[in-house]
């Protein structure tokens, strides 16, 4: 009986399957921990980053059907309401590093909102000159290198402008001309 009994238990073996800590063992063999940790997150990640683009390319799509080359840019129905005002010119004396004269050209247009604002704000044409006045005699000419400069010079004469120019509102200030000599 001793025999069959040992023949029994090698057939069981044989036919069941492989007990839970064989196939940990396997899979551990094969991948181990941290590449199986790798690689389920690299798949993770690959599956998110598709679900993000299937969406952003199907359905955030502009709705209006694609412009053809024949149609042209689209413009309002109306103009907008924008009116120009010419600045007399300015020419004024600024500081230098080395104390040589330096003067500056400035051409300048201001943008209003409406052409009913031209004749109030030509009544407040020496105020503002008076306003520009003040504040171009005090740059220098390094305050007028480069785009920056410019820039800076165009925001503060805005602003200049609306104190003076108040209670109209102009909308820009826009540089036709300016010569450093």
């Amino acid at each position: 009986m001793a025999n069959t009994d040992t023949e029994t238990e090698a057939e069981d073996q044989e036919g069941q399957a492989p007990v839970d800590g064989e196939k940990k063992g396997f899979v551990k063999k094969l991948f181990g921990k941290k590449k199986l940790l790798i690689i389920m997150g690299a798949a993770l990640v690959l599956l998110l980053g598709g679900g993000a683009a299937l969406y952003f390319f199907v359905f955030s799509g502009n709705n209006e059907p694609a412009k053809t080359a024949g149609n042209g840019p689209d413009f309002p129905a109306t103009p907008p309401q924008v009116a120009y005002f010419d600045i007399p010119d300015l020419i004024v004396n600024i500081q230098s590093a080395d104390g040589t004269p330096v003067y500056l050209k400035l051409s300048l247009s201001l943008e209003l909102y409406t052409a009913e604002e031209k004749p109030g704000i030509q009544v407040l044409v020496p105020r503002i000159v008076d306003q520009f006045q003040g504040y171009l005699r005090e740059l220098r000419t390094d305050d007028l290198k480069g785009s920056a400069g410019i820039m800076r010079v165009k925001e503060e004469l805005l602003r200049r402008t609306n104190v003076a120019a108040a209670p109209y509102k102009v909308r820009d200030v826009l540089l036709k001309e300016m010569i450093l000599q």
